[in-house]
């Protein structure tokens, strides 16, 4: 054994006893405690199987904790294959809350979710009841699915067992009607808690972020800092609250942000660094964004996706083609969103050749093309003026066209006045998007512009008749890094009135 480690030594010791006592154990690992430890200095499948063919000939494989042990090491080395974890929670007769748990946990973490919903059922069938950890993966496995209907049974079921003021499960819970969108249902279990931890915020914060409720998000970090039971916000509230920051381009709390982050000492990894360059770009801060870019030590391809979008909204194509080379070059294979960013980059600098060469690579890069990839597409046909190549290529898609790639060639038809085409298009926009006021909105300035009355009188009425309202706009404007929004018919401002005359004196002006 020399020149072996202590693990590979101890596996060969275990398994020459194994062998020399003819196929039965004898020596130190004789009960559940030595195969424990054995499973603990496991290091890969290989080693796993070994100890798991040496559990098996011990006797031990209907003990319910060496089982657990060994479903848990499955489902780690296993990946999303849960095949062999499965094997050896059947085969065991009499199971324990610790190794129902274990299983449900990894059906919840790799899928299919649904089996871990059954896999829960069947542990109730059984008579053993579930316990505070139980919960929180078969929410999360309801989560996955989405099923609201049998999240809102399991939550039931909390409230009968007693264990709706755990800490575990109520995060759990918020969670769960987040990832379910019932964003209202999720606070109000927020506020019910009586006792809430870090994990508790973050997951509120998460949800208002994941769910684009991005000032409820930013209103509730500040909450959250005045709470006294709080110590201080850890990595992941920085990391779900930043894309509400970007969203908001709420600069000054993301300013306090990056602040804390230097002097807390906290390293930027790609999570930190790819928020705090998407919240500089929304902000109009390239050169800030460029900046934390260049300085960052590790660059994944959610950094670089970062900057290269920042580049591309801006109207910087060539920029972000530079980086697009840079990427590949750094061996950084480009996915569907990086592709998604290019795309719009070129679309909005009329840059139709190469918009076309991108959308080719991606067959080199082996990224499936998305809907939203062939709506870039046709945005890039349609601006650049080439409206009859761009039909072609909604007859040529191998996919069915949807409601983005129509309101793609829509948009394209309002800038080059196309009224023929675009009484075609909004025709089949308004059967697969029919409550889309924009799309009733863009048809009837259409009819404006050349004098059609009736029928601009004709599309407001199907408005109204449908009961289809336009989300209402709003202006914004920094000030001293405050940003200020302005709604339409909004008097909430504290400012209103000042804010008010100056608009009346700026209309005296421009009459004038």
């Amino acid at each position: 054994m020399h020149g072996l480690g202590p693990q590979a030594g101890l596996l060969a010791f275990a398994s020459i006893r194994f062998f020399c006592s003819g196929g039965r154990w004898k020596g130190p690992y004789r009960d559940s405690y030595d195969y424990t430890r054995l499973l603990q200095n496991c290091g890969g499948t290989k080693s796993l199987k070994q100890i798991h063919a040496q559990i098996i000939t011990g006797g031990y494989e209907q003990n319910p904790f060496v089982a657990a042990k060994i479903v848990s090491h499955y489902v780690e080395y296993s990946g999303s294959n849960m095949v062999d974890a499965r094997k050896v929670f059947d085969c065991v007769c009499e199971r324990d809350v610790l190794l129902w748990n274990v299983v449900i946990r990894g059906y919840a973490n790799s899928g299919p979710f649904d089996e871990g919903v059954s896999i829960y059922d069947q542990m109730r069938s059984s008579g053993v009841f579930p316990n505070r950890y139980t919960f929180p993966f078969v929410l999360k496995a309801c989560a996955g699915l989405k099923g609201i209907k049998k999240g809102l049974v399991i939550h039931g079921h909390v409230v009968k067992v007693g264990l709706e003021l755990e800490v575990f499960v109520g995060n759990a819970l918020v969670t769960f009607y987040a990832k379910c969108q019932e964003i209202e249902t999720s606070r109000k279990v927020f506020d019910e808690m009586p006792h809430r931890d870090v994990v508790t915020w973050n997951s509120m914060i998460s949800s208002y972020t994941q769910n684009e409720c991005a000032n409820e998000a930013l209103m509730l970090l500040h909450k959250m800092l005045r709470d006294d039971t709080i110590s201080a916000p850890d990595h992941a509230t920085l990391v779900g609250i930043l894309p509400a920051c970007a969203v908001a381009a709420a600069i000054q709390e993301g300013l306090w942000i990056h602040s804390y982050i230097i002097k807390s000492g906290m390293q930027i990894d790609a999570a930190l660094g790819s928020g705090l360059i998407a919240m500089y770009s929304n902000c109009g801060r390239l050169v800030t964004a460029r900046d934390l870019f260049d300085r960052m030590p590790e660059r994944n391809i959610v950094v670089w996706n970062a900057m290269i979008r920042c580049y591309g909204m801006h109207g910087h194509a060539k920029e972000a083609l530079k980086m697009f080379t840079q990427m590949v070059e750094s061996n950084i294979n480009p996915d569907g969103i990086i592709f998604l960013c290019m795309l719009s980059a070129c679309s909005h600098a009329g840059m139709v050749d190469k918009g076309w060469e991108i959308f080719k690579k991606m067959e080199d890069y082996g990224v499936e093309k998305g809907d939203e990839h062939y709506a870039c597409m046709v945005d890039l046909l349609g601006r650049g003026g080439c409206l009859n190549e761009a039909v072609e290529f909604i007859k040529t898609m191998p996919v069915k066209a949807g409601k983005d790639v129509y309101g793609a060639l829509l948009g394209a038809c309002r800038i080059h006045n196309n009224i023929e085409l675009a009484e075609e298009v909004a025709e089949k926009l308004f059967l697969l998007d029919s409550d889309h006021a924009g799309r009733y909105i863009l048809l009837a300035k259409m009819y404006e512009d050349v004098r059609r009355w009736e029928d601009v009188a004709r599309v407001r009425k199907v408005i109204k008749e449908k009961k289809i309202r336009k989300p209402l706009g709003f202006s914004a404007v920094e000030v001293d890094c405050v940003l200020h929004t302005f709604g339409v018919e909004d008097e909430s401002h504290p400012l209103t009135g000042q804010i008010f005359d100056t608009l009346e004196r700026l209309e005296r002006v421009m009459q004038e």
